[in-house]
């Protein structure tokens, strides 16, 4: 009896052990998503996955998710290092209703980046993306639009780094990008993308550094532009880009020490200041703006800078 025991301990073991094993074999470097693949699959590019969040359980730390042909892959929640490709020249789409698209709630070691998508909230989605934790988000060539709250929600609780590039965003009801953290500061770098008909087109919030370049924020129902120093000092540095058409300012900078500075733009037709200075705030302009035909003022109590 005791023999026949000490056998069975043995192949529970070996069955526990298999298991395991099997599961670690079962996570790809590689995965795949296909409008017409089942979840059930193992992800590859033969036997594809239906969602993201499919995919996501079945791909190692590090990996990669690609998209095979057009489809809606469904909102998915990331917790480890991650790329998400949707692919050129298709329609790889998050379409959600009444919650967030793609929630990045990552380990503070862990960079995450999404490419080629379209994160669309169809009037009643929250969020586009939120990134509440992880040491770096990358968006690049994304449109992301008609959400109820932010297109680019950046809410964190440490440093990280965010880089957004080729990306539009538009139609949503709070900020086309909001950036803050409650420890640390969290640097933000927006190349080339387009940020409208939104609340504020781009708001940089408590210990936050954005630096963008050759964008547009433009027709949104605030200000183009908006710094300010709630929770920590928020500062946005905008160069060789266009802001037109805002609700009331092109620029805003208010409470706390933020800082908002402007080189070599363009902000006219802003239905208030072209640039506006609240309490407590700095708006340092280098002389090479063009801020004209703006509603009610061009750029009254900007602080005039000279390059280094």
């Amino acid at each position: 009896m005791n023999k026949f025991r000490f056998i069975l301990n043995v192949l529970a073991v070996m069955v526990v052990t298999l298991t395991f094993a099997s599961l670690a074999n079962a996570q790809a470097s590689r995965t795949w998503v296909s409008g017409v693949g089942d979840d059930a699959n193992p992800c590859s590019r033969t036997a594809p996955c239906k969602t993201f969040a499919g995919a996501i359980s079945k791909t190692a730390a590090g990996g990669e998710i690609d998209a095979l042909d057009p489809g809606g892959f469904g909102a998915v929640t990331i917790t480890k290092s991650i790329l998400i490709d949707g692919g050129g020249g298709q329609v790889a789409s998050v379409l959600v209703s009444g919650t967030n698209g793609i929630v990045v709630s990552a380990g503070p070691s862990d960079t995450v980046t999404l490419r080629n998508l379209r994160i669309n909230g169809i009037g009643t989605g929250l969020n586009g993306i939120r990134f509440l934790s992880g040491a770096g988000l990358n968006v690049i060539n994304c449109l992301i639009d008609r959400f109820t709250q932010n297109g680019i929600d950046v809410a964190l609780g440490a440093t990280a780094v965010v880089f957004v590039r080729n990306t539009v965003v538009k139609q949503c009801a709070g900020d086309g990008l909001s950036a803050t953290t409650t420890a640390g500061q969290v640097k933000v770098s927006i190349v080339d993308s387009s940020f409208v008909e939104c609340g504020n087109g781009l708001h940089a919030k408590g210990n936050s550094r954005v630096s963008a370049d050759r964008c547009t924020f433009a027709n949104n129902t605030s200000n183009g532009v908006f710094a300010e120093g709630v929770g920590g000092v928020g500062v946005a540095n905008i160069t060789n880009s266009g802001l037109f058409t805002n609700g009331t300012n092109g620029v805003q900078a208010a409470t706390g020490g933020s800082v908002t500075r402007i080189n070599n733009c363009d902000i006219y037709n802003n239905l208030g200041n072209g640039a506006l200075v609240g309490g407590g705030g700095e708006v340092d302009t280098y002389g090479n703006n063009r801020i004209i035909a703006n509603g009610t003022d061009g750029c009254p109590s900007c602080t005039p800078k000279t390059p280094a």
